[in-house]
């Protein structure tokens, strides 16, 4: 960044932010995606545009942290049984993709005259695609959940693992290497570090997140979080490896914890900003001076890797199975290199394999395809022939076709939820108490932290594609926050709702949900049988007057629906007496119901008084 005189620090901060909040929304109202508005943004006001930072390699060392997070972010997702699912997608669709397209990128440049080793440092780094660019657009399009969306998450993960041997393949490369061979001490050094996250993910990380929530300071478990993603990304920098092999680890090892959601919440705002942030310091970066003088150079290196890559990536995907439209759509999402492209060129040329004008050059030709993924998906979707969608294209995952999601786990959730995992359904639960879910977890139900009145929370929690949500917490205040919420946001998904009582189950079928039901109806129906059982009744005669009570009680519901006294009806609410003697039910001209302190006369339906009851 440029040095700034005395009290103006707060300039660079506020042409950032304006840069970005300008040309974002415009580039995404023209269609163009918000990342080509901050690589844009970037060139105007860096050192070859308005020149208001001189050196953005000072601002995109501090946004890598953006990848970092979003690499979290990304393992956080991927459990690792959900990984062991993904295996063939990975090691097989992705590396073969890899392998492929950088063996047809080197033999293209070996052919321009290049020599061997610059053409094959070159073409790795440029097969390693943009995860921050390839994400972003799959999320602005929402097909990251889709099968095609996460195969093509499959093939990121697997390509940013290739960093870590591409780097220790330019470091044997180097003409400055002592030629000793393999270095065990550092192997020793990296697996150690490996084990230690390992270790903590499994020991430490869980009892230290069920200390902080059970805390209630909700800063320090923003800041728990912050210190896991950069502790693990330093830990492994240190160790020799990438920084976002070690935010993606931290992120796997925490993708069965139960405060994952809050973790999730909690990182969101810091990624977003950061790697806005890394879009346009890689936007500052782009060399204009250089690109002017081999501009011919530069455009054809770019335009013909992105079409050699492209080709490559739809061959692999077709040879693996997959269909034209979505081999397409891989090669024009993919067409691009990435952020480690710039990492790659840099260790090659400290190691002097490259020098820096070769390493500007490519890193020129990386940050243009960046900037023309947009374009390329723009002109992919007018080529491809829009068909017919029938049902064997639908690309949600199997398990999200009877997801629920269900929010309170006391001991009203938890009898809801024996029988639904009993039969297999796929139950996310969500819950406030730490205590509740370390009990949970000793009987083998998981249970993540999360507040369910909170938008961040449903969202992270999967209400966005859940079939029905069950919102079975306690206090009447809560869920109604929660079914507004819901139905504001997710209106299309069936609400299930605990109620407290008859004036809440009003409010309740008012705001819209698909069933209610009073937490303690049904208790009260079979106490009240076993009651008539043991005092001698005949059972025959038993079932008649539960059916008949039932009846009544369901006869009193709609009138009070049809009156509309249940909102803010104090008696309703449970906060006036209802005096005795107690009103038999044949008594004619009344309906009355004490277990939930409520009258209603028939003949005039909006008077509620307590006088109704002698």
């Amino acid at each position: 960044m440029a040095t700034p005189t005395d009290g103006n620090d707060l300039v660079y901060a506020v042409a950032l932010l304006a840069a970005g909040v300008v040309a974002v929304p415009l580039f995404k109202r023209l269609g163009l995606g918000a990342v080509l508005g901050y690589l844009c943004a970037g060139l105007t006001i860096g050192p070859f545009g308005l020149k208001l930072f001189s050196n953005p390699d000072s601002i995109l060392h501090v946004a890598e942290l953006g990848v970092v997070m979003f690499l979290f972010l990304i393992g956080i997702e991927m459990q690792p049984s959900r990984l062991w699912r993904m295996r063939k997608d990975i090691f097989g669709l992705g590396a073969l993709q890899v392998s492929f397209c950088g063996s047809l990128l080197t033999m293209a440049g070996f052919t321009a005259g290049i020599p061997l080793t610059i053409a094959f440092i070159g073409s790795m780094g440029f097969v390693l695609s943009s995860t921050a660019i390839v994400m972003q657009i799959l999320e602005e399009k929402g097909k990251a959940a889709t099968a095609p969306g996460q195969r093509i998450i499959s093939t990121l993960l697997l390509e940013d693992l290739s960093i870590v041997p591409l780097l220790a393949i330019v470091a044997f490369l180097s003409p400055f290497s002592s030629g000793e061979g393999f270095n065990w001490l550092n192997a020793l050094i990296a697996v150690g570090a490996v084990a230690s996250m390992v270790a903590a993910g499994i020991w430490l990380l869980n009892p230290l997140f069920a200390i902080l929530a059970s805390s209630g300071a909700r800063e320090v478990m923003t800041a728990a979080a912050l210190l896991v993603v950069l502790g693990a990304a330093l830990l492994m920098e240190l160790s020799g490896l990438s920084m976002a092999m070690g935010a993606f680890m931290a992120g796997v090892l925490l993708s069965e914890s139960s405060f994952r959601h809050q973790l999730e919440i909690d990182i969101e705002p810091f990624r977003g900003i950061l790697l806005g942030l890394f879009f346009m310091a890689v936007g500052m970066s782009l060399d204009i001076k250089l690109v002017l003088e081999n501009w011919v150079l530069i455009a054809t290196a770019a335009l013909s890797c992105m079409f050699l890559k492209s080709l490559g990536v739809y061959l692999a995907a077709r040879s693996f199975g997959i269909n034209h439209r979505e081999a397409f759509f891989r090669g024009a999402l993919l067409t691009q290199g990435g952020e480690f492209a710039f990492v790659l060129y840099a260790a090659a040329t400290a190691a002097g394999i490259f020098d820096a004008r070769t390493a500007a050059t490519l890193s020129a030709t990386v940050i243009i395809s960046m900037a023309l993924t947009p374009v390329v998906l723009m002109l992919q979707q007018r080529i491809i022939k829009k068909s017919k969608v029938d049902l064997k294209d639908i690309d949600l995952p199997e398990e999200l076709s009877n997801n629920i999601l269900l929010i309170g786990f006391g001991r009203f959730g938890q009898m809801v939820s024996q029988p639904l995992l009993a039969k297999g359904y796929d139950l996310s639960i969500i819950e406030t108490d730490a205590k509740l879910i370390r009990i949970a977890s000793t009987f083998g139900v998981k249970v993540y932290y999360g507040d369910g009145t909170r938008l961040d929370v449903l969202q992270a929690s999967g209400a966005k594609d859940a079939s029905m949500i069950l919102v079975c917490v306690t206090g009447t205040e809560t869920t109604n926050k929660i079914v507004n919420l819901i139905k504001t946001e997710f209106p299309a998904t069936k609400i299930f709702a605990r109620a407290y009582d008859r004036g809440h189950a009003l409010e309740l079928v008012h705001a819209g949900v698909d069933y209610q039901i009073r937490e303690t109806f049904e208790s009260a129906m079979a106490f009240s049988k076993e009651t008539l059982l043991e005092l001698g009744v005949d059972a025959e005669e038993i079932d008649e007057i539960i059916a008949d009570t039932r009846q009544r009680d369901n006869e009193r519901f709609q009138i009070q629906m049809t009156a509309g006294i249940y909102a803010g009806n104090d008696l309703l609410r449970g906060n006036t007496p209802v005096p005795a003697p107690l009103v038999k039910p044949e008594r004619e001209g009344q309906i009355f119901d004490q277990s939930d302190q409520d009258i209603v006369t028939p003949s005039n339906e909006q008077t509620v008084s307590p006088e109704a009851t002698t």
